[in-house]
Parts: structure tokens; C-alpha cells; sequence
């Protein structure tokens, strides 16, 4: 951590708000100049920059949503010429048109060393050797985590995602890896494979982990834990808002501190609107304050978490949002119950021999809303091939998800590659709506 991290993130609130508000009239007038959108959406409600004084003004500003963005496809959201950009990522584009995000030399910068300043939090410094799990792709994680890694010096090892696992095992391993970073559905794949492999984690040099990309509970915190051997930490990020440094846990563990000397963050209710008290989940909203390239104005993000009151123990001043739950938008709604898709995922992988993939399918028959959950056998089960052992696993699965969600359910086995091939470079649990086709 540099002095002026340290100097950032231990800031008074009242200096910390200044800070933030001189920024927002910077970006404002950024936005207002050179980005037609916002330009429109300003003048149309008659927005004033001047009058944006302090960070409860910010409520004046109109919403950015992920539709704008795609509506803008690919460069109408950029504040800078393409000469300035020095970097392209865009969202997967998995229900739409992708969402592009470009970047300028300073963008990148920024974006380096605030991942750096979150694998510090996590402890991890020049003399570490970082494994990054994530795609090498347009998806922001990859690369985010790698210059990050590097911009403190550690030895970063590009591992990537893709289908052998036994491969990533094996370098790290033999690499000396000492810090996973990756999707923590990948962490329990890959320490599964370990299993399989006759690897024990006393052999590997690894302590830290830090898993983010799709919702993850503490449970799945502490089996990554016990079976790695490790101290796993979360984090945050999105690509439109920036990739990965978004937000982090401190050694204390207790929420993740938001860098709030380069986002405003605020939890509303999805419905009206308007802030929920402190302390109640809502959906996350981000305003940018110091990116040149892709500013956004009150960013709906769609993830659902809440702000936590109190101080941190680490002696930080930066708010700490909660770990994120789910989305606003991924409610399933069947047979007259509502179900996350999250909740389904944690039940399926908290059971044994389970591999760490899932695909929900809704379907209507009769007119009747279904459910079915594909999962499939570790390639590393004993009783794979045990007719009578997976009947029996079929059921446990079945059981607890019925109980877990209080409605019927089907499960289904897949091939464990299948799965593999229709995750690759989307988050987990993969939902598919027949009941809208």
C-alpha cells in the first residue's frame, strides 16, 4: 500500500465528501460537454451542474441503465475520440447487444492500481505468485487482475479459464502459486480435481484467494477454505463501472470497502426508486468520478447488496457494502413462490460428488409452471459409474432443493464437459426460460 492509498482510504467522511463532490462536478461537466446522452438527459431534466453541491444533490441526476448502454452500442457512451482510447472491453452480451467500455492511459492507471490497492487489503504483496483463473478475454477480470497483480510486483502467472483443469492444478503446483484469483465456482472445481489427481493442498504453496464474478455464500467460503487450505476473500466488480477494484475485503473480513475516492455509491429500492435506509438491501448504484473514457451517471447495476454501518476495524473510512445476494432481475417466479437462482446454486453445491456447474430450466406443462436443475457427477466421484449410487445421489439432490425452495423439482445429469462448454465466459448459474421462447 502506497502513502497515498493509506491517506485515501483513512480520509475523515467529511473530507472523503468533499473529495467526492469536487470529482462529481468534474465528471459532470465532462459528461455535459462531450457525451450526447447525457447532455440530453441533463438538459431534459433541467439539470443545473452548479447546483450539485453536495452528495445529497447527486439524487437530482438521472439514472444510467444497462438498456442506455446498449442503446449506445458501441462508442455513443465514450467522453473521449477512439484516439484517446487505449483499451476495449465489452460485456459478454449474453441478453443483448454486448456493452462496450473503453479506456484511456489514465483510465488504466487508475484501474491497476486500485486492484493492487484490493490484493493488498487481502495481503498479498511483490512476493507472492498470483494465478489468475479468469478468462483472458474482452471480460474485464483477466486482464484487470493481471496488471494489478503486476502493478504491485507480485509474479503473476496467466492461467486463463479453459476446459483442464488438471493443467491448472499441475502449474499450480509446480509454479508455487501462493494467490488464486478466480471464479470461486472455479475454485471448487479445481480443488475437486486436486482430489482426483491425489494432490493433498500441504503439497501446494497456496494461502490466499480472492473469488469474485457470480454470487458466493459463506458457506462456500469456508469449503474453499477447508479444502484449499487457504483465506478466501471477496470482491467486486463490473465492467461497465470498471472490471475488478471496484470494491474489496480488508483483512477483517467484514463487508467490502468501496474506493470511494473513485465511485459514490448508494443502494436503492428498485421499485420507487428512492434510497433505503442504511444497513437495507436494495440495488447497487455506482457513479464514476474519475474515468476519462466511460464516465456513467448513477449506474444501475441490477446486483442486490447493502451498505453496512459502522466502523471497520483495519482503521479504513471507506463504506463497506455487503457481499451481493443476486439480482433484481433474476427473481424466478413459479408455482407461486420466488426463487434465486443463487439459492438454487449454493444447494446444489453444497452437495458431495456434486461437480460445481448448474443450468436451471423453467418449462410449463399443462399450465404449469416447471423446474429442472441440471447438474453433473464429478469426473472425479467414486460411484460415477454406479447406477444404484447415483439414484441415490439424484435424490438427495432433489430433496434438498425441495427443501431449500418449497416447490417440486426436477434433476437431471448432465456430462460434466457439457456443462463445462455452455459456462465458459458466463456466470454461474446458467437460467434458461422456455416458459418465454
Amino acid at each position: 500500500m502506497t502513502t497515498d492509498d493509506r491517506t485515501y482510504e483513512t480520509m475523515s467522511r467529511d473530507d472523503l465528501s468533499q473529495l467526492q463532490i469536487e470529482k462529481l462536478q468534474t465528471t459532470l461537466n465532462r459528461v455535459y460537454r462531450n457525451v450526447a446522452f447525457y447532455k440530453h438527459a441533463l438538459d431534459a431534466n433541467n439539470i443545473i451542474i452548479e447546483d450539485i453541491r453536495s452528495l445529497r444533490d447527486i439524487r437530482k441526476l438521472p439514472f444510467t441503465t444497462k438498456q442506455d448502454l446498449r442503446t449506445s452500442y458501441p462508442y455513443d457512451m465514450f467522453a473521449l475520440p477512439l484516439r484517446d482510447i487505449v483499451r476495449i472491453h465489452a460485456s459478454s452480451g449474453t441478453t443483448g447487444k454486448p456493452i462496450v467500455v473503453g479506456y484511456s492511459k489514465n483510465d488504466i492507471q487508475h484501474w491497476s492500481a486500485l486492484v493492487a490497492r484490493q490484493l493488498t487489503w487481502a495481503g498479498i504483496t511483490e512476493h507472492d505468485v498470483v494465478q489468475v483463473g479468469f478468462t483472458y478475454s474482452l471480460f474485464t477480470g483477466g486482464l484487470g487482475y493481471h496488471f494489478g497483480a503486476e502493478h504491485i510486483g507480485a509474479s503473476v502467472i496467466p492461467a486463463s479459464t479453459h476446459g483442464n483443469l488438471r493443467d491448472q492444478v499441475t502449474i499450480m503446483k509446480d509454479f508455487k502459486t501462493s494467490a488464486l484469483i478466480c471464479a470461486p465456482s472455479t475454485a471448487l472445481a479445481l480443488a475437486r480435481t486436486m482430489t482426483s489427481m491425489g494432490i493433498h493442498p500441504e503439497q501446494l504453496h497456496l494461502k490466499r484467494g480472492i473469488f469474485g464474478s457470480e454470487p458466493w455464500s459463506e458457506a462456500v467460503r469456508k469449503e474453499l477454505e477447508n479444502t484449499l487450505r487457504i483465506t478466501a476473500y471477496d470482491s467486486y466488480g463490473m465492467s461497465e463501472i470498471m472490471g475488478p477494484g471496484v470494491s474489496g475485503e480488508c483483512e477483517k473480513r467484514n463487508g467490502l470497502h468501496v474506493n470511494e475516492d473513485h465511485f459514490i455509491v448508494e443502494i436503492i429500492n428498485p421499485s420507487t426508486l428512492e434510497p433505503v435506509p442504511e444497513g437495507d438491501e436494495g440495488e447497487l448504484v455506482f457513479t464514476t468520478i474519475t474515468k476519462e473514457a466511460f464516465p456513467l451517471i448513477r449506474y444501475r447495476t441490477g446486483d442486490r447488496a447493502c451498505l453496512l454501518p459502522g466502523e471497520c476495524g483495519c482503521g479504513r473510512t471507506f463504506v463497506r457494502m455487503s457481499r451481493v445476494a443476486g439480482r433484481t432481475d433474476d427473481m424466478i417466479v413459479l408455482q407461486g413462490a420466488k426463487v434465486l437462482p443463487a439459492q438454487i446454486f449454493e444447494t446444489v453445491l453444497g452437495v458431495a460428488g456434486i461437480a460445481p456447474l448448474c443450468r436451471i430450466v423453467l418449462g410449463r406443462q399443462n399450465d404449469a409452471d416447471t423446474l429442472e436443475v441440471d447438474v453433473a457427477v464429478s469426473s472425479d466421484s467414486d460411484f460415477i459409474d454406479d447406477i444404484k449410487a447415483l439414484e441415490n445421489l439424484r435424490r438427495t439432490v432433489v430433496e434438498r432443493l425441495q427443501s431449500t425452495l418449497g416447490i417440486g423439482v426436477a434433476v437431471t445429469f448432465l456430462e460434466e464437459g457439457r456443462l463445462q462448454n455452455e459456462a465458459h465466459g458466463k456466470k454461474q448459474p446458467l437460467v434458461i426460460d422456455k416458459r418465454k421462447l
